[in-house]
């Protein structure tokens, strides 16, 4: 009698465990991801005043190759690497084309405004722009959506990200009509990590109720 071949094995001391779905954080870089965002800023604030622009402008997306390199290395997601390079990329632009080192942050000043009224204009439509997000990178659908218990905690996470994101464009452009490209450097970090920190926390707080309301 021959042995049976591993696919026919199937024993109770040998269960195929099932593949476990990527937490929102994770589909996003996880922390790793959210830290490499910051380096390249902190270089190029860093580097600008001593030896100018252009320079500046080589050594932030130096060190956005570099990262987004290394991430691939270690075989970690490859989505958040390509972004953060095509970010820094387009940021180094702009700050090319304007010639002045507070272009820098013009793309983030205007994509905190735009996305900030995204996000309050899909609480009042009551199709809040977090759970939808979490239900396309899940795939656990939109039954939350006729749940009002289930739909607060997402209207909640959805506002937070949106009150954070319109802060960082009143405090950030108030900066740049000043001209004050250092401090725009310090307040782009202080209320990005900080921040989103604090929405993400939210943001698991608001799944986790979805998922036992709905339970």
């Amino acid at each position: 009698m021959t042995d049976p071949s591993p696919e026919q094995v199937t024993t109770a001391d040998s269960p195929r465990s099932p593949q476990r779905t990527p937490t929102l954080l994770e589909q996003l870089g996880g922390i790793g991801g959210l830290v490499a965002s910051v380096i390249p800023v902190v270089v190029f604030v860093a580097v600008n005043p001593f030896a100018g622009l252009v320079p500046a402008i080589w050594a932030a997306l130096g060190v956005a190759i570099a990262l987004g390199v290394w991430r691939l290395i270690r075989r970690e997601p490859v989505q958040p690497a390509i972004s953060g390079i095509f970010g820094v990329g387009l940021c180094a632009f702009i700050a090319y084309r304007t010639g002045e080192a507070r272009g820098f942050f013009l793309y983030g000043i205007w994509y905190s405004l735009i996305a900030g009224l995204a996000l309050l204009v899909s609480v009042v439509v009551r199709r809040p722009l977090v759970g939808v997000l979490w239900s396309v990178l899940n795939g656990s659908g939109f039954a939350w959506r006729t749940n009002r218990r289930a739909r607060f905690g997402f209207d909640v996470a959805t506002a937070v990200w949106a009150v954070f994101l319109l802060a960082r464009f009143v405090v950030q452009r108030y900066l740049y009509d000043l001209q004050q490209t250092e401090w725009l450097g310090v307040a782009r970090l202080a209320m990005g990590l900080p921040l989103t920190a604090l929405a993400a926390l939210v943001t698991i707080w608001a799944i986790r109720r979805a998922v036992r309301v709905a339970g």
